[in-house]
């Protein structure tokens, strides 16, 4: 059963065996799409306990923490509520209605969970593709998807990453860029990464394209940020990554290097992501730095490009150091 649909003035809470809980680790509230407050009251009065919180499409808002018995901690989380509940057009199906919280870790245990709406909270939009997507099915991690657990409850992500998406087809598809700019608020930040599916797109397509999601985002009093595209695990014979690792295209663009031009072009702030994870698999190396991607051993398929649930953790990682370099508003939200 769910807990009733929230109302501005009442929080929703749930213990487990309670209406709002539907076993003892999973929670689903009746809400409609928004942002809300999840207050988590994690621990056990009778035994020691792991716990950590996702929430939606398995966004990872909480990474499991210990207590004791008898030791209860409180947490609070920022959550964004859409539908469909992980990408925005429908590739995995609508999900389930309202909020749904999940208790992780090895001995997950929680006294209490409650919700109430986030009235004003800065937002951090995420405008990429299926590397940052919130992946609800199968092994795929976005980097977007873990974000939100090094971010404290001050801030919101809205992550609208959707597979399969380049610059142009997101300007073309109006479930994406069409439906993402009218939510966009003064203040609120937009992080741009696209270039893995701009394949065949030439380079003044490409900043054109990038120029007009840009534009946009200012048009709403939005700070709009570019963000280079992680590596792909390609490797060359040098023990260095190939051109496609890198991301230059089938024309030989090298679209990275443009998007590091077009920032300083436009005046807009840069994540160098393609930089920082470039640098971070060369030093691992070929073999050492499999495990951030899907493996056959431990996911069933081998993937040069998507996330293991912990490549996509240490992907988010990269990100927040590239908001703390370049200075940007929300990094203050860091945690």
């Amino acid at each position: 059963m769910l807990v009733p649909a929230v109302s501005v003035l009442l929080a929703l809470s749930a213990l487990p065996g309670s209406p709002g809980a539907v076993d003892a680790v999973n929670y689903s509230f009746n809400v409609p799409p928004g942002d809300y407050e999840v207050t988590v009251t994690l621990g056990s009065a009778s035994q020691a306990a792991q716990t950590g919180v996702q929430v939606e499409a398995r966004r990872t808002t909480l990474a499991p923490v210990s207590t004791r018995a008898g030791e209860f901690r409180r947490e609070v989380l920022a959550v964004n509520v859409r539908s469909p509940e992980s990408m925005p057009t429908g590739e995995e199906g609508t999900g389930t209605t309202g909020l749904q919280v999940h208790l992780t870790g090895s001995r997950p245990a929680a006294a209490n969970v409650s919700v109430v709406p986030a009235t004003r909270r800065p937002r951090l939009f995420v405008v990429s593709d299926s590397t940052a997507s919130d992946w609800l099915k199968g092994p795929k991690r976005g980097w977007a998807q873990e974000l939100p657990q090094l971010l404290r409850p001050g801030i919101v992500v809205a992550n609208y990453a959707d597979s399969g998406e380049s610059t142009g087809s997101w300007l073309s598809n109006p479930r994406l860029f069409a439906t993402v700019k009218p939510l966009v608020r003064p203040g609120d930040e937009v992080l741009i990464q696209l270039a893995h599916n701009d394949k065949t797109t030439p380079e003044n397509t490409f900043r054109a394209n990038l120029g007009k999601l840009v534009d946009g985002v200012r048009d709403r009093g939005g700070l709009p940020v570019l963000v280079t595209p992680p590596v792909r695990h390609q490797f060359g014979p040098d023990r260095k990554l190939t051109p496609t690792g890198l991301i230059v295209n089938n024309l030989g663009v090298d679209l990275p290097a443009v998007i590091r031009d077009l920032a300083g072009k436009l005046h807009v702030p840069l994540i160098d992501l393609t930089a920082r994870s470039q640098a971070l698999l060369e030093q691992l190396g070929e073999s050492a730095s499999w495990p951030l991607y899907l493996t056959v051993q431990h996911d069933g398929v081998q993937d040069h490009a998507h996330f293991s649930e912990y490549g996509g953790a240490v992907m988010a990682g990269l990100v927040t150091k590239g908001m703390a370099d370049a200075q940007l508003p929300a990094a203050a939200f860091l945690r």
